[in-house]
């Protein structure tokens, strides 16, 4: 069981370069691909947050079941680090986000800018002009996240994100990081 474990990361990579390379030969870009299906199997992520310095690596979901207590953990992880009020993360975030990065083929994981706001914070953050502060942001309803992820261009963080079809995506290659959520598919 063991050894068939570890084949499978690198039947992924033939299959994935397979498919570059079939998208290379028609003149597709190889980043807009199909998007990986949540199916049975473990959903694990792996996150660091830049503003509190904590990591976090855990098996949310197993065969097509979220866990509890993963689910927790995770609230906990993407509080509001400004005023430390914990929030409910919608599950479905954390779908987008292994679908991500299955899409751009990353295992590195992932660094968190933001994740919940409470509404005090968020209208703290556009008191102070924060550019990109929405009004009713989908932060503030645990449905939005920031990130990066080490070692994969911005852009392609950005263009998997907008082929995956599954919420909004903005752009800040200024601050550094893209902005997902589970909202109207849209982008900025």
């Amino acid at each position: 069981m063991a050894n068939d474990q570890l084949k499978i990361p690198a039947r992924r990579r033939l299959l994935s370069l397979t498919g570059h390379l079939a998208l290379a030969s028609v003149g597709v870009p190889s980043i807009v691909r199909a998007m990986p299906a949540v199916t049975d199997g473990s959903r694990n992520l792996s996150l660091d947050h830049t503003h509190t310095r904590e990591r976090i690596a855990l098996t949310y979901a197993v065969d097509g079941k979220y866990i509890d207590p993963a689910l927790t953990r995770m609230n906990h992880f993407l509080r509001d680090h400004y005023s430390g009020i914990v929030g409910s993360i919608d599950p479905r975030l954390l779908d987008l986000l292994y679908r991500l990065q299955v899409a751009v083929g990353s295992q590195g994981g992932y660094q968190v800018i933001s994740g919940y706001r409470s509404p005090n914070t968020n209208e703290r953050l556009r008191g102070k002009g924060g550019k990109g502060v929405a009004r009713h942001s989908l932060h503030m309803e645990g449905r939005a996240i920031d990130v990066r992820m080490p070692g994969v261009p911005l852009q392609d963080v950005r263009d998997a994100a907008l082929s995956l079809k599954l919420g909004g995506v903005g752009f800040y290659p200024r601050d550094q990081f893209v902005h997902v959520d589970t909202g109207k598919v849209r982008s900025w």
